[in-house]
């Protein structure tokens, strides 16, 4: 049976590195990175979250055919709307897959700043500035701490979500770690 794998969690915690690295190592498996897809939509970097809204629905069918062709889907993705998560969960069901989530996890003041350290340990994304600016502009470190605990409820209404605990700088231990719970 396919797995949607979620990788859900704040941002800056190691998703999306998470997510390349389950791919390199797993022939076949899909990386259905929102963000990635995000910056293929024309115009993308002036209407940032335009593009997160005409991407998703198109990702969703995306995955949702990669499933049923027998196939996993990682997909890294900061989702704390139950609404928005269980249309995922659902194409993950259409395909007759498993949905599989795994919340990336650190301490609140661990998040906030490792948020603020993305991409200066590997290559920048393109569109980390966006985020950046989209953050500040909601509320900055104050958004992120309130995304975190929301993060943190999500958990208490989703039983069969596993914990994966990432600890800044410690990649490795995390990738093994989140391996370990998905085999």
């Amino acid at each position: 049976m396919s797995r949607l794998i979620h990788l859900n969690g704040p941002p800056g915690i190691g998703k999306s590195t998470l997510a390349r690295r389950f791919v390199d190592a797993h022939p076949g498996v899909l990386n259905a990175d929102v963000d990635v897809l995000r910056t293929l939509v024309g115009g993308w970097q002036g209407e940032f979250d335009r593009a997160g809204a005409l991407i998703r629905p198109a990702a969703l069918a995306m995955i949702e055919a990669y499933l049923r062709s027998g196939n996993d889907v990682v997909f890294p993705q900061m989702l704390i709307d139950p609404a928005e998560l269980a249309r995922f969960e659902q194409a993950a069901t259409n395909a007759g897959a498993q949905f599989v989530e795994r919340v990336l996890m650190d301490t609140a003041t661990a998040s906030v700043a490792r948020f603020h350290l993305r991409g200066l340990a590997e290559p920048e994304e393109p569109w980390h500035d966006h985020v950046r600016t989209i953050v500040a502009a909601q509320g900055g470190d104050a958004i992120l701490a309130h995304n975190h605990a929301a993060l943190e409820r999500l958990l208490l209404e989703r039983p069969d979500a596993v914990v994966v605990n990432s600890t800044a700088g410690e990649v490795e231990q995390t990738y093994r770690m989140l391996v370990e719970t998905l085999d």
